[in-house]
């Protein structure tokens, strides 16, 4: 069983930063792609941050040149690193990972628990 615990959401002042952090755990063969989402009160989930395989990247234009998204070291990890906050970027950030579990299971999609950032103007 596959499952992406989150961490690092909270509360801070606009123009500061925050690092989110999804730890995928379980039984993996690979990770075909990492991305971070968020929900705002009364809005669509919406795509923030891209990570293919590959390493490719891409990001949502609101967020382009203030957020980054990097893979961990461990591979099973990815970071959403947040700067020059905004109170519009308060949402609750959720993070989505295209997994592969065995050889014998196809690719699935996989979601953690969302985390809360909350941006104080």
């Amino acid at each position: 069983q596959v499952q992406l615990v989150e961490s690092g959401g909270g509360l801070v002042q606009a123009g500061g930063s925050l690092r989110l952090s999804c730890a995928a755990s379980g039984t993996i063969f690979s990770i075909n792609s990492m991305n971070w989402y968020r929900q705002a009160p009364g809005k669509q989930r919406e795509l923030v941050a891209s990570m293919a395989d590959g390493g490719t990247t891409n990001y949502a234009d609101s967020v382009k040149g203030r957020f980054t998204i990097s893979r961990g070291n461990a591979k099973n990890t990815v970071y959403l690193q947040m700067n020059s906050l905004k109170p519009e970027d308060t949402a609750v950030y959720y993070c989505k990972m295209w997994i592969v579990p065995t050889t014998l299971r196809p690719v699935g999609v996989y979601w953690g628990q969302g985390t809360q950032v909350t941006v104080s103007s």
